[in-house]
């Protein structure tokens, strides 16, 4: 297993690099968004994670860049805290988010749930085919979205949670179902994410493809051509 870590704090990335290689992974260290994308274009990495305060540039790029690689899990892990770095780094394509300082055995079990899900992506449990939804047309093998033939551009948590709804669809898909297939976790941070992803691809797939909020409970995909409300 090969990890790539994007610090350029050298005390931090020490520690990390310490624990990941605890833990059986190769290491490999990039210091700035060039470092790292010199990595990303000559190795695959189990898990990439990325400070979004580097010396030439945002991290946010180093995530963009990974977003594409369906088998690395990326973790942004960084002293900014605030939500709205929070939804940048998650709608950039960021699997989940660590707010330094944080401790070894809570880094650990992040990388431990988004690599178990990775590996249940890759060795195929995840449902097969194509989903068609008026003008959406869902591949969940090639993991592609096209809308009236345009594809659209989802982050990997972003179509995971629009194959579960749409293989629900005009069904309530309970809040605690979805982080349970697509986080495999019920840890607080992973509901005010759902929130942020639900949000963005409502904006992705614009008004012809309705995500209705049922409060309380979860989120339905309409069926396609149902009436708006009112």
């Amino acid at each position: 297993m090969r990890a790539l870590i994007v610090e350029n704090d050298d005390r931090v990335a020490r520690a990390l690099s310490r624990t990941l290689r605890a833990e059986g992974y190769d290491v490999e260290r990039a210091r700035s968004v060039r470092e790292a994308a010199g990595a990303i274009g000559t190795a695959d990495f189990a898990i990439a994670l990325v400070d979004l305060g580097l010396d030439d540039g945002d991290g946010v790029e180093v995530i963009r860049m990974l977003r594409d690689r369906a088998a690395t899990g990326v973790i942004a892990v960084t002293a900014r805290g605030e939500q709205t770095d929070r939804v940048r780094g998650l709608r950039a394509g960021a699997d989940d988010y660590l707010v330094k300082p944080f401790g070894v055995a809570e880094l650990l079990a992040r990388i431990e749930a988004v690599t178990r899900r990775l590996r249940v992506l890759q060795t195929g449990l995840t449902a097969r085919g194509t989903i068609g939804h008026g003008d959406l047309l869902i591949d969940r093998d090639r993991h592609e979205v096209s809308r009236d033939g345009a594809p659209l551009r989802l982050t990997r948590k972003e179509f995971e949670i629009l194959v579960l709804l749409a293989r629900n669809t005009g069904t309530v898909v309970e809040r605690e179902h979805i982080l349970d297939q697509v986080w495999q976790s019920a840890w607080e941070g992973s509901s005010r994410t759902l929130d942020t992803h639900i949000a963005s691809l409502r904006s992705k797939l614009g008004d012809t493809v309705r995500i209705t909020t049922v409060r309380g409970v979860g989120y339905r995909l309409e069926p396609a051509g149902a009436p708006v409300d009112g």
